[in-house]
């Protein structure tokens, strides 16, 4: 009988567990339920409003606190009642309660009474032996009783540690009495080394950060599952009232401790700047006062205390420019939408609203007039798409403000009409998950006056049309990224045609293009059918379509190109050769086996990442299909200094990076990834058997191949010809699965805030990571888990520009088009229960930003285009999978010939 192993990890749990491994990111505590650190909290708490108290709790773990720090010293409060009372309220909220709980107080009565409403596993803040060993042992005994973690401050009864000797010492023997006498689990211990204010001018305290990080390492050294944790904001004390300067010495400090061993700590997160983003002068003096580097005679400080007040001196001299409030509400109106300014539309609604005989009126006036400026700056390219959205966040918050207004009218008068808005019906198509570009079309008719009504993602084609006929849509959109998406838009126009709807439809997605929705979709419905390539396209179109005057006239172009578009389509297809499937697979990649020395893995079978470093993540993001995503084309960093587009791309990037440092010192996202490598050896033409450890096979993955003629001494590529051919196991072949998970709640909160352009960044940043988690695991992968190229030494550039030896196609991709094939990909490597990964009917992954592929080594592997085949090679492919004719030639419909 097998036994299982329990590392012995920190392990916290609410309602779920928070396991803190060696490869958690800093975890991050959140500090505004504190009455000692929110005015808020402690005005509630006093007043007794508690039910009240409870939102600031769900905020901090909205906001992505993995951990609540609950404090009640206040000398005006019985703090044993109000902890009592509090937590538990907290333990009857689940979206609040399910994350871990610390006790903080420095009364341990108050500790002892949260210890007994907790229904997890919490953290105490905090003990300590300042009054000696017994008292220390006796509340060490309790917090063992509960299951608790503890928090041991470096205090004694001498008092609180300041050098790093003081420190190590009181830790060590803290450390000895906890598990020598009471028995404490080591994991279960968290040092506080005390971290204390630096550049006070005194110069005994100039090595407080020194003696910390180096305290920090020594205590890791000496007891390796002890945890090390601190309240960051008492570092830079001394610049109170300078966030600019306090931000930078934070996120030095902790660039510092975290590589030293710090675990966790209480820090406002949102306000960390990127280590490498600081202003290199201002990172220059922080880190020549926190490591104390020339700081003789307070050299340093006294520099950094200059510098400090030159930015206070700008902070004063930088006034808004406000003339703009000064002006009509409809001006400021205006204003407000093309600037993307939120800051007063609630009080400049409210005064249009009064001026306005009905509150419908304000949308209908000034509100429309400033969207079709808009529409207008951005229609002739003087506004890009992130500013347009950003517009749009605020016409929603504004038309979110006159709706009671606008319901409360209808309600005393049921003649009131809500206006002539055309409707336009989104939706992303069955089995299909993807939906940032669907999200942008709709913000962008919405700022052209539009009311978009958007059904969201794996819509059935029953519902879109129902849905279309029961709000009386004037134009149906369809979006779709992977293959089958398009069968399924074919599929929905013809339903159109069948139930006789005379709404025209739009047809867009990464995969759909003109030529498909000429071939494919427009013969089967009558009313108009157009392809629409991006969202600043889609205004035009709709205002064609929607305008009486125009329509027909547009919708009779597009039949006269679309026509032209198939008859090119069939005389391609007339013109190109192919050649039976037996001379393709005679014609394949000429590789020199007899040389070939495979390289064996480290290890076989497959290995699970979760919670893999987004810090480390980041660094392989390619930023160029970002601004793409966002309608911004360029290369990056070029389109950074481009003379048109760089001011708002550096603007967009910016914000992109600020988010990214949110997302990863809240834990917002998630990345969780598998990898697999097993024995493997092209067994037929186009097959690849992969085989278990003792030679039996184990799975058998069948790959299509190119039949197009080509030159001569090209071949006729399949992916089976970058395996060593064998009846018996002689080379190896690998597979991997990585996706970012946790964006729901956040799109959420996004949605109820009314900001698409927080929700379209967040989702954009999400598939720019998997793509870069990908790319991460791949060089791993190269370098160390496979190890065929050990000593690879690339640039960035160099790995987007793919310069390095092997690829990882992806099933339902160019070189592998049958995304039947994902099925065993999954089942090889237990992808769904490994990383959450799921498929759809459609066999999109899910959550969206997924990806999963093949490993190839051989130098000579490539990436290449399958393109069509011919039914000979159908009818060899269908005879090696165990899969129905008629599916199997759905699923391949688009590379028949």
């Amino acid at each position: 009988m097998s036994t299982v192993t329990i590392k012995p990890f920190l392990r916290l749990s609410g309602l779920e567990p928070l396991v803190v491994r060696p490869e958690t990111n800093f975890v991050n505590v959140g500090e505004r339920t504190n009455v000692t650190g929110s005015k808020k909290f402690a005005r509630l708490i006093r007043e007794e409003k508690y039910e009240e108290a409870l939102s600031v709790a769900r905020q901090q773990v909205e906001s992505g606190a993995q951990v609540l720090d609950i404090n009640m010293d206040d000398a005006l409060l019985d703090g044993v009642q109000a902890m009592t009372t509090f937590v538990n309220l907290v333990q009857s909220e689940p979206d609040i309660a399910r994350i871990p709980i610390m006790l903080d107080s420095s009364k341990f009565e108050i500790i002892e009474a949260g210890l007994k409403c907790i229904q997890g596993k919490c953290i105490v803040n905090s003990i300590s032996m300042k009054e000696g060993e017994e008292k220390f042992i006796q509340q060490a005994r309790i917090c063992k009783a509960f299951g608790a973690a503890v928090i041991v401050m470096a205090f004694d009864e001498v008092g609180q540690a300041d050098t790093k000797a003081r420190k190590v010492e009181i830790c060590h023997r803290a450390y000895k009495i906890l598990t020598g006498q009471v028995g404490f689990p080591p994991e279960d211990i968290i040092f506080d080394p005390n971290i204390f204010a630096v550049a006070t001018g005194i110069e005994e305290h100039n090595n407080y950060a020194v003696d910390f990080i180096e305290a920090t390492r020594e205590i890791k050294t000496l007891m390796p599952l002890a945890k090390i944790s601190g309240g960051v904001s008492n570092v830079s004390f001394s610049f109170r009232g300078n966030d600019h300067v306090r931000e930078a010495i934070h996120s030095v400090f902790l660039f510092y401790a975290i590589k030293a061993g710090m675990d966790m700590g209480i820090v406002n997160a949102g306000q960390l700047v990127i280590y490498d983003e600081i202003e290199p002068r201002l990172r220059q003096l922080c880190e020549d006062v926190l490591l104390n580097r020339n700081n003789e005679n307070n050299e340093a400080t006294e520099a950094l205390i200059s510098f400090a007040e030159t930015v206070k001196a700008k902070g004063k001299e930088t006034v808004k420019d406000e003339t703009w409030r000064k002006t009509t509400v409809e001006e400021r109106l205006k204003h407000a939408l093309v600037n993307g300014i939120t800051d007063y539309i609630d009080a400049d609604t409210e005064e249009a609203r009064l001026q306005y005989p009905k509150p419908l009126h304000v949308i209908e006036g000034p509100l429309m007039d400033g969207m079709n400026v808009v529409g207008d700056l951005f229609g002739s390219g003087k506004m890009f798409l992130p500013q347009v959205v950003k517009s749009a966040r605020v016409m929603k918050k504004s038309v979110a403000y006159l709706f009671p207004f606008i319901e409360e009218e209808k309600l005393n008068n049921p003649q009131a009409q809500e206006g002539g808005a055309a409707k336009v019906l989104l939706a992303t198509v069955k089995g299909d998950v993807h939906d940032i570009g669907k999200n942008i079309v709709g913000v962008v008719l919405g700022c052209n006056g539009y009311d978009i009504i958007d059904l969201g993602v794996m819509v059935p084609a029953d519902k879109i049309l129902d849905e279309a006929v029961k709000q009386k849509a004037d134009i149906i959109g369809l979006s779709g990224l992977i293959t089958p998406s398009l069968d399924e838009m074919v599929h929905v126009a013809a339903e159109m045609q069948r139930r006789g709807m005379q709404q025209p439809l739009l047809i867009g997605g990464a995969t759909t293009s003109r030529m498909h929705t000429a071939v494919k979709i427009a013969p089967g419905y009558d009313h108009g059918v157009v392809h629409v390539l991006d969202a600043s396209r889609s205004v035009t179109v709709a205002g064609q379509l929607l305008n009486g005057d125009t329509k027909p006239e547009f919708l009779k172009g597009i039949k006269t190109e679309y026509d032209k578009l198939r008859e090119d389509f069939g005389n391609k297809r007339a013109v190109k050769q192919y050649i039976p499937y037996e001379a393709a697979a005679a014609n394949r990649m000429a590789i020199d086996w007899d040389n070939f020395k495979p390289v064996k893995p480290q290890f076989a079978g497959t290995r699970v990442f979760r919670d893999f470093d987004l810090s480390e993540i980041r660094k392989f993001i390619d930023w160029t299909p970002f601004f793409i995503s966002w309608e911004m084309k360029g290369k990056f960093p070029a389109i950074l200094e481009d003379e048109y587009a760089g001011k708002e791309a550096t603007k967009l990037y910016n914000d992109v990076n600020a988010m990214l440092d949110k997302v990863i010192a809240e834990n917002w996202l998630q990345a969780h990834g598998t990898v697999g490598f097993w024995p493997a050896a092209a067994t037929a033409a186009d097959t690849i058997t992969l085989y278990n450890e003792d030679g039996s096979p184990r799975e058998h993955l069948e790959m299509l191949r190119q039949q197009i003629k080509k030159a001569a001494g090209q071949p006729n590529c399949s992916l089976a010809d970058f395996v060593k051919p064998a009846q018996a196991p002689e080379d190896y072949m690998g597979a991997f699965a990585v996706s970012i998970a946790g964006i729901e709640p956040h799109i959420k909160r996004f949605n109820e805030e009314l900001d698409d352009y927080n929700k379209i960044m967040l989702q954009a940043l999400a598939d720019r990571l998997v793509e870069a988690f990908a790319e991460c695991l791949h060089m791993r992968v190269r370098k160390e888990y496979w190890g065929y190229v050990s000593n690879e030494s690339l640039s960035q550039e160099e790995i987007i520009k793919e310069t390095y030896q092997g690829i990882r196609p992806a099933p339902g991709y160019p070189a592998c088009p049958d995304h039947t094939e994902k099925n065993k990909l999954f089942a090889l490597m237990n992808v769904p229960e490994n990383t959450g990964i799921s498929l759809t009917e459609h066999l999109a992954m899910y959550p969206a930003a997924s990806v999963c592929g093949w490993y190839f080594s051989h130098p000579q592997s490539i990436y290449f285009g399958v393109g069509h085949i011919t039914e000979d090679q159908f009818t060899d492919y269908h005879n090696r999978k165990d899969m129905d004719e008629a599916v199997l030639r759905k699923w391949l419909q688009p590379n028949m010939e």
